[in-house]
């Protein structure tokens, strides 16, 4: 997993078409705080490209994330991006590595 904190990482990312999933999360939520752990299980693998972002370190690039792909912010959040857009997104406890397996599953050909 790799933390990205500004805009311009982030737009970099996207723009490289690469499939990846994103998880927003706070450092201050316990809910928040299984979210990344059931992220960080699903990284097990190390075969998927993997970001995240702090809200507490990130507020302006989880509002520019939510804005642009019109995706209401929630926290913890995990998103799937393909093709330089949203396929995919959970937030709170429906984001589990089963539920990671099976969105890529589904939306990854």
């Amino acid at each position: 997993m790799q933390k990205i904190d500004s805009i311009q990482e982030f737009d970099k990312l996207v723009d490289s078409g690469e499939t990846f999933f994103f998880l927003k999360h706070s450092t201050t939520c316990p809910i928040s705080g299984a979210g990344y752990d059931e992220f960080a299980k699903f990284d097990q693998n190390g075969t998927d490209q993997l970001y995240y972002l702090t809200v507490q370190d990130s507020r302006e690039l989880s509002n520019y994330i939510a804005e642009k792909f019109h995706v209401k912010h929630e926290s913890p959040q995990a998103i799937l991006f393909v093709n330089s857009d949203v396929a995919w997104h959970a937030s709170h406890f429906k984001i589990t590595s089963k539920s990671l397996a099976a969105a890529k599953e589904e939306n990854v050909k």
